[in-house]
């Protein structure tokens, strides 16, 4: 930025210390001010938010076009608050939604997005056009999504009946049937890590081999409970017979996972860091986190450094005319030859 001390280096610094290391920008402030350098928070807000729109926007839309074309993507989403919203209390919630491409053997790609609200119109506009297997977790939301198959989260279902076990029983007695409906979620994930390094064919027929009859027992003894609707165990039955239509097509497809957490892992440097940043001033601000989570998480499930890329991007993207050769952004994807070169671990 003309006229500033934002040179590519030091925009990069002040993204990696705040969406990597979750060092908010009044300590980031202050860290400045002990090397000599007058640098307020509300300028360092500033240049991510420009930047964000000026060089990493392009990025982002480019990403996204990639997800679209994916056979797999997971989808999750967390709660943020944005002070300044129009139309909405500071103490409101809105959200951050994150979208990723599954374990298809192809490059990764994780994209955060900001929105004002949890409805599921948000994830059925940001993934419009998608095709393929959509993992989540069991909010109604995402039963806005059209043409795609959704898989459910057998570590979701798991939960609940952790949950339900009791704190307290006697010593040697009968295992409960929230323990009972635990192990049988364990026999799955004990067989899925066995699986773990077999093809995608290979792990599609063994799944139908060794999974399916623990599925088809584990939906008959369901179908024999009649617990109390309001108890912890009714919750755990309730949940999982309202999620019985999806959980069983992961097994549609060897790439397709058994649970959502991939998606899981990737929102948590984002929950991790919301605790040290609490919150986002406005939506220009919440958009422009969304862009910086965003390439943040790529850099690191393609194997790059951070710091690196994003210095890579703010050096290159403004000499980029990617308006009327919008391919010349791929020599800037993390999976590119000449990215992995510079900015690789």
């Amino acid at each position: 930025m003309n006229h500033s001390l934002a040179s590519p280096s030091s925009v990069a610094y002040v993204m990696y210390q705040k969406y990597v290391n979750s060092m908010p920008l009044y300590r980031q402030e202050k860290d400045w001010e002990s090397h000599g350098i007058a640098l307020s928070r509300g300028t360092m807000a500033n240049w991510i938010i420009r930047c964000s729109e000026d060089y990493l926007y392009p990025v982002i839309r480019y990403l996204r076009e990639k997800l679209l074309k994916r056979d797999i993507i997971h989808s999750d989403e967390s709660p943020l608050q944005v002070l300044k919203e129009e139309g909405k209390k500071p103490q409101t919630k809105s959200f951050m939604w994150l979208h990723r491409s599954g374990n298809d053997g192809m490059p990764p790609i994780i994209l955060f997005d900001y929105r004002a609200s949890r409805s599921g119109e948000h994830a059925e506009e940001y993934l419009k056009g998608f095709q393929g297997y959509h993992q989540c977790d069991g909010y109604s939301g995402y039963n806005k999504l059209e043409g795609v198959i959704r898989c459910g989260c057998w570590a979701h279902l798991r939960r609940k009946f952790v949950e339900a076990i009791p704190d307290k029983k006697a010593k040697d007695s009968a295992p409960t049937n929230a323990e009972i409906g635990r192990d049988y979620c364990n026999r799955l994930f004990k067989i899925e890590e066995e699986l773990a390094d077999l093809s995608p064919d290979k792990r599609y027929q063994k799944r139908l081999e060794q999974e399916k009859p623990i599925l088809e027992a584990f939906w008959c003894w369901l179908e024999s409970l009649t617990p109390l609707k309001e108890s912890s165990l009714g919750k755990a039955v309730t949940y999982a017979r309202n999620q019985k239509p999806y959980m069983g097509n992961y097994l549609l497809d060897g790439r397709c996972s058994i649970s959502n957490n991939l998606a899981e892992n990737n929102i948590r440097p984002y929950a991790v860091g919301r605790k040290n940043w609490l919150f986002a001033d406005t939506p220009k601000g919440a958009s422009a986190s969304a862009a910086v989570y965003s390439i943040v998480e790529t850099a690191k499930a393609n194997h790059l450094n951070v710091y690196s890329y994003l210095h890579h991007l703010l050096l290159y993207m403004p000499d980029t005319d990617y308006m009327n050769y919008p391919e010349s952004l791929e020599e800037l994807m993390p999976w590119s030859e000449e990215v992995q070169a510079i900015c690789g671990k």
